[in-house]
Formats: C-alpha cells, sequence, structure tokens
C-alpha cells in the first residue's frame, strides 16, 4: 500500500488523501495515517512543483560540474559533499562512477553567476581536484515530465 501511495504522490503531489483513497479502494483515514507516518519517517522530504522557467519569463542558467575530490579517511565523499550541498546555488549533489566523483547541479541568475561560484567557491575548496562545467542549453525531460511536447508528424511527403 505505502509503495502505491508513494507512486501516486510521486507523479502528482496535489492529490488528497481522499483522492488517493479511492484511487486504492482504500479509507481516507488509513491513507491520510500512512502519509503522516511517512512523512514523520522522512520518506516523504517535500512535495515538488516543477515549474517551466523558461516560459514563466524568468531568466536563468543552469549547470551541471563534474567534480573530482580526494577522499578523506573515514569519511569518504560524504564530507566534502555536504560542505558542497549546503551552498545556495547547488540544487543536487550526486556521487558518481567514472572519471569524476561528483556531479553538482547549480542554478543562476546568469552565466557569470554559474562561472563564480564555480571558480570562487567550489574550485577553491580544499580536498577538489579539479572541475567541468557543462551549462544546460536547453531542458527536454525533467523528472519524466517532457516540457515541449511538440509531436509533429515527421513523415515525409511523397508526392506521385
Amino acid at each position: 500500500m505505502r509503495q502505491k501511495i508513494l507512486e501516486l504522490l510521486e507523479f502528482n503531489g496535489k492529490l488528497t488523501a481522499k483522492e488517493i483513497a479511492v484511487m486504492l479502494a482504500l479509507p481516507v483515514d488509513q491513507v491520510a495515517k500512512e502519509i503522516a507516518a511517512m512523512e514523520q519517517e522522512k520518506i516523504i522530504l517535500r512535495y515538488h512543483t516543477l515549474i517551466n522557467w523558461e516560459k514563466a519569463g524568468a531568466e536563468e542558467v543552469a549547470a551541471l560540474i563534474d567534480v573530482k575530490v580526494t577522499p578523506q579517511q573515514d569519511v569518504g565523499f560524504d564530507e566534502i559533499a555536504a560542505r558542497i550541498y549546503r551552498y545556495p546555488e547547488v540544487k543536487s549533489v550526486f556521487l558518481m562512477s567514472g572519471s569524476y566523483d561528483l556531479s553538482v547541479l547549480v542554478q543562476g541568475k546568469n552565466l557569470k553567476e554559474v562561472a563564480t561560484f564555480v571558480s570562487q567557491k567550489l574550485a577553491t575548496l580544499e580536498h577538489v581536484q579539479s572541475t567541468v562545467t557543462h551549462f544546460i542549453l536547453k531542458r527536454y525531460k525533467q523528472d519524466g515530465v517532457i516540457f515541449e511536447d511538440q509531436e509533429a508528424d515527421r513523415r515525409q511527403v511523397v508526392q506521385l
């Protein structure tokens, strides 16, 4: 039951306990108690709204930054990751396999703001060996949502 409730809420965080109860054929109070328990247990961390800021007219620059770090004894990558995710510019931090250790999603008002963050805050942290910045030029899909659904007819016109 928890899994089904979580799947519904992940898809649409605006669903009420009553709506979920109807969908799952469960009593409303049981669904409400489960949701409250999952919030208390930190299974449900936050309800999120995905916004297409470009359509809203807001200027924003986002970048994915690959970060190579020196892991620390007894704490590995956790301590440096914690130092990075505390910056307000940082939206996400992931431990990665491959050539780089961490992948950091950063947002700023403009390119200069993101570049300044990388050069003055991130790259200068102790244990950071190197960074590679990839600016996001266009979002096509995020969190399972297609930003601009352009299902045009892509068939070629054949004339006889």
